[in-house]
């Protein structure tokens, strides 16, 4: 039987580079070293930015979500610079795939509020 595909969750990869990364003094303290938790956020990162490659929507808490866009191909053809008037060659575009980020509409509205300026 094949793999059942899960979706992916920033949080739980975080979860799981903690874990790894945690060690547990005599006296009962846990210990993370900067670098690992480093490494742990940038690992998980990166398989998020993998993930959302293949096409899947991944959010990141409070910060945002980052998806991938697929942009249409388009013709040549001829244009006018706006501002000399100027005609203008516009070339052709392949079809391509971009990455695109949305963010949640707490954060709009933190930066919308004239309070916080």
């Amino acid at each position: 039987m094949a793999k059942k595909k899960t979706k992916y969750s920033f949080l739980n990869e975080v979860y799981a580079g903690v874990l790894k990364a945690a060690t547990v003094t005599r006296s009962g303290e846990v210990r993370i070293k900067r670098s690992d938790l480093k490494a742990c956020l940038e690992n998980a990162f990166t398989t998020g930015a993998k993930a959302a490659a293949s096409g899947e929507r991944v959010r990141f808490p409070v910060v945002g979500a980052l998806l991938r866009k697929d942009v249409k191909a388009r013709k040549a053809g001829k244009g006018i610079n706006p501002f000399t008037k100027e005609a203008i060659d516009i070339k052709a575009r392949p079809a391509s795939k971009k990455p695109r980020w949305s963010f949640p509409r707490t954060l709009k509205e933190t930066f919308a509020n004239k309070k916080f300026w």
